[in-house]
């Protein structure tokens, strides 16, 4: 299969699309990178394919329409009973093993890493069948250390590997240095909350993200 990154989240509306927009903007040079959001609840309100389109300045090869997308802003699993249907993660996940070798995909998770898919499944099997390394997107507020760790836990009991943290929000150094400590986990970078979120302000703030290059095996 293909080579890149999953960016999951430790709750729903962390930022986890922005980031994936900001990884186009760090490391799109010299690279083949392409988005994909596998599953998508809440379209008739929500269409986060368009947004990290915009907020990453992407053009059409670059963006992957593919996957479920159901109304109701709902747990993947529950938005598809009530839309009547179920969610097949071995078909969804197709264009992935079929896709050109030479793509780097940034793929992003719908919710956080249990959220249910299916009556069998939640995410975080998702992230197993597709077996990229994995980006935590996190909260600077108040509860993120404990939600951050739970998260790490999960994801390790998996095998699954977790290439670092990012944290949104504004500044929270003694969040950072203890979901570090406690989590053995880098901090690839701390994303403010822009005051005006567009595709350049995004642009500039992007090479603060993973300084030390940390992804780039990952993506090259």
């Amino acid at each position: 299969m293909s080579s890149g990154l999953f960016v999951t989240g430790t709750d729903t509306g962390v930022g986890k699309s922005v980031v994936s927009a900001a990884l186009f903007h760090r490391y799109r040079e010299g690279r083949m990178l392409r988005y994909w959001k596998p599953i998508q609840t809440g379209i008739e309100s929500d269409d986060d394919t368009a947004e990290v389109a915009r907020l990453a300045a992407c053009d059409e090869a670059e963006i992957i329409k593919h996957g479920v997308r159901l109304p109701r802003p709902l747990s993947p699993h529950l938005a598809a009973r009530l839309n009547g249907c179920t969610i097949e993660t071995n078909r969804l996940i197709e264009p992935f093993r079929n896709a050109d070798r030479n793509a780097r995909w940034i793929i992003e998770g719908a919710g956080g890493a249990l959220v249910p898919i299916n009556e069998r499944e939640i995410m975080i099997d998702l992230m197993v069948k597709l077996n990229l390394p994995i980006v935590i997107v996190a909260r600077t507020a108040l509860g993120t250390i404990n939600h951050t760790l739970l998260t790490l836990e999960a994801l390790r009991a998996r095998s699954l590997e977790v290439t670092g943290v990012v944290m949104v929000g504004p500044e929270n150094p003694g969040a950072c240095e203890a979901i570090e400590q406690y989590g053995r986990v880098l901090v690839l970078g701390q994303m403010p909350t822009f005051g005006s979120l567009t595709a350049a302000a995004l642009a500039t703030w992007a090479p603060q993200l993973d300084p030390t290059d940390r992804l780039l095996e990952a993506l090259s």
